[in-house]
C-alpha cells in the first residue's frame, strides 16, 4: 500500500467524527422530512444504535480481541451499527444529495477506520487477531455489561442520534 494512501486513510480515520458532524449538518440543512420518513428513519437508526450498544457492552477496547456478543458473528459491529444509523438518517431526511454525501462519508471514513484499526490490532495482538479475522479463533461467552457501554462512551452516539432526530422532528412539526 502506498504511503500516500496510508496517510490518507489515517487522516480519514482520525477525522471521521468531525467529518460525521459536517455530514450531519448537511443532512439537517438539506432535509425534506415527513412524519412518515422521520418515523421509518428513526426506527432504522434505532436498530443501528441497538447494534452499537450491543457491541459496546462486549468490547474491551485495546485490551483484548473481543469474541463475544456481536463480535462472534462480525468483525466490526460498531461500524455496522453506524452504517445502519446512517441509513436511518438518509431515510428520514429524504434527500438524494444527502444519500450521496452519506454514502461517500461512510465508504471513505469507515473503510479507512477499519483498515487502520485492523493494522493496529494485528500489531497489538498478532496471531490472536489473525485467527479471529479468519473466524478461526475461540469464541467466548461474556455477559453484556451496561457499565462497559458507559465506559465505551456509547451515550455520545445515542445522544447524537436523539438530538438529530429531535431537530428533524422540529423541522417537520414547524415546516422549517
Amino acid at each position: 500500500m502506498s504511503s500516500v494512501w496510508t496517510g490518507a486513510q489515517a487522516f480519514l480515520a482520525r477525522r471521521r467524527v468531525t467529518l460525521g458532524f459536517v455530514t450531519a449538518l448537511a443532512a439537517i440543512l438539506l432535509a425534506r422530512p415527513t412524519w412518515t420518513s422521520w418515523s421509518v428513519g428513526l426506527m432504522v437508526a434505532c436498530a443501528g444504535e441497538a447494534i452499537r450498544i450491543w457491541a459496546a457492552g462486549h468490547i474491551e477496547k485495546d485490551r483484548e480481541v473481543t469474541t463475544s456478543g456481536p463480535y462472534r458473528w462480525m468483525r466490526h459491529p460498531l461500524y455496522v451499527g453506524s452504517s445502519v444509523m446512517a441509513l436511518g438518517v438518509v431515510i428520514a431526511v429524504r434527500s438524494p444529495l444527502v444519500a450521496v454525501l452519506a454514502l461517500l462519508y461512510m465508504v471513505t471514513t469507515i473503510a479507512a477506520a477499519v483498515n487502520t484499526e485492523e493494522d493496529r490490532l494485528r500489531r497489538a495482538f498478532g496471531e490472536t487477531y489473525d485467527r479471529y479475522a479468519r473466524a478461526q479463533g475461540p469464541r467466548t461467552a461474556r455477559a453484556f455489561s451496561v457499565a462497559r457501554v458507559l465506559r465505551n462512551r456509547e451515550y455520545r452516539a445515542a445522544s447524537g442520534v436523539a438530538g438529530g432526530f429531535l431537530i428533524l422532528a422540529l423541522r417537520v412539526a414547524f415546516n422549517l
